[in-house]
């Protein structure tokens, strides 16, 4: 099953302040509080202040859209929809609500990488990819030690397979080294106003635990604007499979799907990322288009009685969404 409707995403993302939606229907405005988990002393009063600051910015830039309806039957826990052409939260549910998201984590390794450029360097997949893999029992892009692959492959691997090998290599080149790497996305996360959000692992497997790497719905409307911005991302996600051709002295033959169920079944849906873990359940990140109007949203905690639910939700949502009356978007 997969799903309808192509996006062209307008990101309103500064660099302290990347998108944060107000309203929806669970609440009338919503705000990127400070996160007190992360503000450990007294001597952190000026950053958290910084903080609250660019959350009242981002705020600022999104308004309630009014509407009449609500979807209904919409199986997760949280979840929000926000028509980004007009800059309007259209629903939500438990929009500030921290969670696990699973390999939505990823989005964010990719940003990282994007950004820092150099998407053509060389890069060896070392032994050690094997154990992690198996330490966590990690989803796979199946990547062979000794391989010489593109940072751009590796981005391929990681968005569309969803492999926790690439993004365990990107973290461990562009740190470089898992320490540094965690801080840059930890950084960025701050950097764009996403207040509850914070990461142990780059892609979002569950250590040290199960809730150690944990979002927000408001703040993966973020994340995934301010992702979507880059054409090479749009490019990656938009895709149904990727292949990597054998290249003898570098490397095996590649063929990567796209965990998306929505991509190639939903006309006009351009990503962005799904997520699993015991904890977090079916999450998915997903935007799309239709007559001008650029819808983007989130599901978390759907159900586990099948691969498709978080997909399942996401279609209903923007079916939903694009069914409104034209004023509702203006």
């Amino acid at each position: 099953m997969r799903i309808a409707a192509r996006l062209t995403l307008l990101v309103a993302a500064g660099a302290v302040a990347a998108a944060c939606l107000a309203g929806c229907s669970d609440s009338a405005n919503w705000v990127h509080a400070t996160s007190a988990r992360h503000v450990h002393t007294a001597s952190s009063a000026a950053a958290a202040a910084a903080r609250e600051r660019a959350a009242q910015m981002s705020q600022s830039a999104f308004q309630a859209a009014q509407v009449s309806s609500s979807p209904t039957k919409i199986a997760a826990v949280g979840g929000a929809l926000a028509d980004v052409s007009s800059m309007r939260l259209l629903w939500s549910r438990e929009l500030s609500t921290e969670r696990p998201i699973g390999s939505i984590t990823k989005v964010m390794t990719a940003l990282i990488v994007i950004r820092e450029g150099n998407l053509n360097q060389l890069v060896r997949i070392p032994k050690a990819v094997l154990a992690y893999v198996a330490k966590y029992q990690a989803e796979s892009a199946g990547l062979r030690p000794g391989d010489v692959l593109t940072v751009r492959d590796l981005l391929e691997a990681m968005l569309l397979q969803s492999g926790c090998d690439a993004a365990y290599v990107l973290a461990l080149t562009y740190g470089p080294g898992m320490t540094a790497f965690l801080a840059k996305m930890n950084a960025t996360a701050r950097q764009l106003g996403m207040l509850h959000t914070h990461f142990t692992s780059p892609d979002g497997l569950p250590y040290p635990t199960e809730y150690s790497t944990y979002s927000t719905p408001a703040d993966l409307l973020t994340l995934g604007m301010a992702a979507m911005k880059s054409p090479v991302f749009r490019s990656i996600v938009a895709q149904p499979f990727f292949q990597v051709v054998a290249k003898k002295g570098l490397h095996h033959a590649y063929w990567w799907d796209n965990t998306n169920d929505l991509i190639g079944n939903y006309p006009g849906a351009d990503g962005i990322k799904t997520g699993y873990t015991n904890a977090a359940k079916h999450c998915l990140l997903f935007e799309a288009v239709r007559h001008g109007v650029t819808l983007i949203g989130d599901v978390l905690g759907s159900p586990v009685t099948g691969p498709d639910t978080a997909a399942f939700a996401a279609e209903r949502l923007l079916n939903w969404g694009f069914g409104l009356p034209a004023s509702t978007h203006a």
